[in-house]
């Protein structure tokens, strides 16, 4: 067993979050920052309405922090697209150290667990992380094109059109103006447990975030009851459904204090989202909008955050590839704990 738990000690000192109209529409939509209500931000492609989105976050995000771009010193983005053209694009304008990223829908936690890494390690005084996708820009490149009205069974997901931004320092720099602080982060292992089912998500990742979650809580020695929520990044209902049943069989009850984002963001009742949302932005916006303002308050105390990939590929899905998960883990704490 890998025990590789990272003791980062960083803070959250900003979050911002961009979403589509369909996102604002949901339970969740006042608590986001910006929407726009046609998912084309001013751009005439979707891709180039996702790059405006990350532009949009990271400077929404840079001035609530009250820095500028030249006190950051690295820069973590990535997306869902071929070469990550929307993060590249949409932080071109931004004089940064930037390192490109790919974790599928897994690349929020995968940004905040490197920028805590190196702000905690000394390596940089302030860091950012950004992420984004957009549900056009998505089926376009794995699916098939909006127009094409290509129909999804019930464990299929929306992808969320959402980007969020997130700036980290050290927690003496972030004084009085902490939202939440990284206590304690995990990187996943990659599990391919044989899906090949491109439309079933939450399938393929599940067992990625059993694996994850179940070496935290043995090398942390902790329990579920330890904390307040588990939050799990786009697993669906479906996905969301087979983690509290593979945990239970490992004798681990979570169900009580488990959450996903991909539940969260949509209602099931009033929103034609079948299985939940996913993608990249999804548990950005959520964790920006909604759970770091609870932590900051004091409304929730520790939680564990988890985003989850799938690491395919249009050709992998043609080539008839089974579908590898991968699930990132993150321990925030309130500042009102320290």
């Amino acid at each position: 067993m890998s025990q590789n738990i990272l003791y980062p000690n960083a803070s959250v000192l900003a979050a911002a979050t961009v979403v589509g109209a369909k996102e604002h529409a949901g339970p969740l939509g006042q608590h986001f920052d910006y929407f726009n209500d046609n998912d084309r931000f001013g751009q005439d492609t979707w891709e180039k309405a996702e790059s405006e989105m990350q532009r949009m976050a990271l400077a929404s995000a840079l001035d609530k922090a009250e820095i500028k771009q030249d006190q950051v010193d690295m820069l973590f983005a990535g997306d869902l697209l071929n070469q990550c053209v929307g993060s590249s694009y949409g932080l071109l304008s931004y004089d940064i150290p930037y390192l490109g990223l790919y974790g599928a829908c897994s690349t929020s936690v995968e940004g905040l667990i490197l920028a805590a890494a190196m702000v905690g390690g000394g390596f940089a005084e302030v860091a950012a992380a950004v992420t984004s996708s957009h549900n056009a820009a998505a089926e376009r490149q794995f699916r098939t094109p909006l127009e094409y009205g290509g129909q999804r069974p019930p464990t299929g997901q929306w992808t969320v059109t959402g980007a969020g931004a997130f700036i980290m320092t050290a927690p003496e720099k972030a004084v009085g103006h902490e939202l939440a602080r990284v206590t304690h982060a995990l990187p996943g292992i990659v599990v391919d447990m044989g899906i090949t089912d491109a439309n079933n998500m939450g399938a393929a990742m599940a067992p990625a975030a059993v694996s994850t979650l179940m070496r935290y809580f043995d090398i942390s020695g902790t329990f579920p009851p330890d904390y307040d929520l588990i939050v799990t990044g786009d697993l669906g209902w479906e996905g969301s459904r087979i983690l509290c049943d593979l945990m239970m069989a490992e004798g681990r009850d979570i169900a009580s204090r488990h959450n996903d984002c991909g539940k969260m963001i949509f209602s099931r009742n009033t929103q034609d989202t079948h299985s939940g949302g996913s993608g990249c932005g999804c548990a950005a916006v959520v964790l920006g909008s909604y759970l770091l303002p609870k932590l900051q308050k004091g409304e929730l105390n520790r939680i564990l955050f988890m985003a989850t990939g799938a690491m395919m590929s249009p050709d992998s899905v043609k080539q008839g590839q089974s579908i590898p998960g991968v699930a990132h883990l993150i321990c925030l704490e309130s500042p009102r704990r320290s």
